[in-house]
């Protein structure tokens, strides 16, 4: 299975499980939604969610997606990441797992998937 990860607070999460598809900000801002493969996910979340406490992360597989996934690096960096051009329907939704906070370091507990939440 090949998987992509997403980050979300709380609040979105709540939102997911009452509606077929999430349509994020980023897509009606940037067109697209983010995402991150294995390799980048704790970077991305270190990066851009370091003032946040309750994220989690969506495990998304990328074979059951609707809309059309390119791998692109827009910043220029010589670093490729996943951006979904369209809504992220649910149904390829995998799994979800909290991050945990540890001393201002995200850890993901790949333990605790957990699976069908959605």
């Amino acid at each position: 299975m090949n998987l992509i990860y997403h980050l979300v607070n709380r609040s979105a999460l709540d939102f997911l499980g009452k509606k077929e598809d999430y349509l994020p900000k980023s897509l009606s801002q940037e067109g697209f939604i983010h995402f991150s493969n294995k390799e980048q996910l704790l970077q991305t979340a270190h990066r851009y969610f370091l003032d946040k406490k309750d994220l989690w992360v969506l495990a998304v597989d990328v074979d059951k997606l609707n809309a059309k996934l390119v791998y692109e690096d827009l910043l220029g960096r010589g670093e490729v990441f996943p951006h979904l051009y369209g809504p992220l329907n649910l149904s390829a939704v995998y799994a979800i797992n909290k991050l945990i906070k540890e001393d201002d370091c995200f850890v993901l507990d790949e333990t605790k998937w957990k699976f069908n939440c959605l």
